[in-house]
Order: structure tokens, then C-alpha cells, then sequence
């Protein structure tokens, strides 16, 4: 008798928590959700999950609070996500770096990017610009890999740590092109095009929503579209295909992510959520196309897709780049 009251009494207590938690799901979201950010303020990534979180909120009725934790290649804003209660009020909105890249800088990963993290969706993609300080003496990329030729070790390049995509994207040229470019790590996307824009380094890339103001500004210049199609925003600026660099290649794309074990109606909501505001022209043009960044919203499974894609040509350009975990 007594066995069959726990059994009844655990039974009772299984469906209430069940219940409990349907009723969460269903109420979600009931308070302020934070969304950490693992770079600098003012990165491309930053600006647009601000505004896709006050576009929410509006429609939600619950502030999203983007937290900036940089520092260390992303690691600790990834960390403190892969850590965090998976109840849809932690998530993480990053780059490639994070899920791809830091495989292969570290030796030992504080989190899995495979099984630590639930994929909610893709919000952009862009290809990369090759930019340079406005100093420089060249109008190309090509212009500008034959003042390295001229001068061995005169030129540098920055980036946002090692194995960041600048510095990946720059030693595959070191070694394709048997250069010696210099590579000048920096704590930040941010901080990486200051440098450039104040002549501490010669060559840097990014998105065109991160570079466009500097360029503006005229204080960097572009040199090439790191891809295969120009960019509206620089339709005079060949890409690296066209001046006969066809592998010099990179793109970026933005995505948010939930720790593991976030309910699936959680994840969904966010999904068709951002997909909603997104999908409104006005926002996209404002905050996305105008900006070089094509949006790209899909399902889990297609940034999981991405991401194994990644994998693969990231380990090339590694290897190329001879760049070992720390």
C-alpha cells in the first residue's frame, strides 16, 4: 500500500511540474529576457539584436536586455549562455567565430558548440569587405599585396584575435602568395578598426555595416569584396574573384542561439518572432539590406547545416593559415 501511494504521490507530482511548466511555455515570456553578446558594443552583431530585441518587446511586452561579456575570442559570453538555466530567458546572439572558428583556437573548449547550445535561427549573412587605412597607396587588393611584394614586411594587418577571420583570412594569403604580412591582434572587432582607421595597421576586414561609417568618414578605404558578388553599398569595388583571388573568401553571418534543453516552444517562439520582424521590409531595409547584410532566417537544422559547412572550410584555412590551439 505504501508503495503504491509514492508511486501515486510521485506520479502526482511528475504531472503537476509537467503541468507547470506548460503553463510557463504558454506564458513566455513573463519577464525581461537577456540577450548576451560575447563582443565589444558597436559590432554589427550588437546593433542588430538591439534592434530586433526593442522590435519584441514592443510586440511582447518584456524588455530584451543585450549584456556585452567580451573577452577571449568569445569564450565568456558563449561560457556563461552554455551555463545558464535553459528556460528561454539567457540566450546568445553571435558570430561564426564562436561556433566555428574557436574550435579550432583552443585545445579545450569551456563549452560544446555542438551540444551545449539549441540553434534558434539564422538572422543575417554577409560577405566580407578587405579594407585598408585611407593612407595606404592602393586602390585594390591586388594593389596592395604587390606593395608586399615590393617591400617584404612592410605592410601589417589587424584583427580581432588569433584565428578571428581577419587573421585566418590574411595568413591563407601569407601562404598562398608566399607574403609576410604582419598580423597585429587586438581585444575586438571595435578596437581592431580604430587601429586601422589610425594608421596603426595597413589592412583589416569586416561587413559592410561595421566598416561603411569609417569609410564614410574617410578614414579606411575598401579594397575588395572578400566573395563573388559586389555588394550594392560599393558597386565600383571588384570583388577578390575578379582580381584574380578567387580564394580569398569570407563571409559573416549572425544567429542566435538557447542553452541546451530550452523547451521547443520556447525556441519556436523566438524563431517565428524574429522571423516576423525580419520579414517587415521597412526593419530589414533600415537595419539589415541597407547595410550589406542579407537576412536569412530559417530553422534549426539549416544553421545547423551552416555551421557543419563552415566547419569544413574553416579546417582548410587553418591548416593553411598553420595556426595550432592554445
Amino acid at each position: 500500500m505504501k508503495s503504491l501511494l509514492h508511486t501515486a504521490a510521485l506520479a502526482a507530482a511528475l504531472l503537476c511540474a509537467g503541468t507547470a511548466q506548460a503553463a510557463d511555455t504558454a506564458a513566455y515570456p513573463a519577464r525581461p529576457i537577456s540577450v548576451i553578446v560575447p563582443f565589444d558594443p558597436g559590432g554589427g552583431i550588437d546593433v542588430l539584436v538591439r534592434a530586433v530585441g526593442a522590435e519584441l518587446a514592443q510586440r511582447w511586452g518584456q524588455p530584451f536586455v543585450v549584456e556585452n561579456r567580451p573577452g577571449a575570442g568569445s569564450l565568456i559570453g558563449a561560457s556563461a549562455v552554455a551555463r545558464a538555466r535553459p528556460d528561454g530567458y539567457t540566450l546568445l546572439a553571435t558570430v561564426n567565430q564562436t561556433m566555428v572558428g574557436n574550435r579550432y583556437l583552443f585545445k579545450n573548449l569551456p563549452y560544446d558548440p555542438d551540444k551545449d547550445f539549441v540553434p534558434i535561427t539564422m538572422m543575417v549573412r554577409a560577405d566580407q569587405l578587405v579594407v585598408a587605412n585611407a593612407g595606404l597607396p592602393a586602390d585594390t587588393l591586388e594593389d596592395a599585396l604587390q606593395l608586399a611584394r615590393d617591400k617584404p614586411g612592410s605592410l601589417s594587418f589587424g584583427s580581432f584575435g588569433n584565428g578571428s577571420q581577419p587573421h585566418l583570412l590574411f595568413e591563407t594569403i601569407n601562404e598562398r602568395e608566399k607574403l609576410d604580412l604582419l598580423h597585429i591582434p587586438y581585444k575586438g572587432i571595435t578596437p581592431n578598426l580604430t587601429a586601422l582607421a589610425a594608421g596603426e595597421v595597413n589592412l583589416g576586414s569586416g561587413s559592410v555595416a561595421v566598416v561603411q561609417p569609417l569609410i564614410d568618414a574617410g578614414k579606411i578605404k575598401p579594397l575588395a569584396v572578400a566573395g563573388d558578388e559586389r555588394v550594392a553599398q560599393f558597386p565600383d569595388v571588384s570583388t577578390t574573384t575578379e582580381q584574380g583571388l578567387p580564394y580569398v573568401k569570407t563571409s559573416i553571418w549572425y544567429a542566435l542561439f538557447a542553452p541546451a534543453g530550452t523547451p521547443p516552444e520556447i525556441v519556436d517562439k523566438l524563431r517565428n518572432g524574429i522571423k516576423e520582424v525580419l520579414d517587415d521590409p521597412d526593419f530589414a531595409e533600415k537595419h539589415a539590406t541597407s547595410k550589406g547584410l542579407a537576412v536569412v532566417v530559417g530553422d534549426g537544422e539549416q544553421l545547423r547545416a551552416t555551421i557543419a559547412a563552415d566547419n569544413a572550410s574553416t579546417a582548410e584555412m587553418v591548416k593553411a593559415a598553420g595556426v595550432t590551439p592554445e
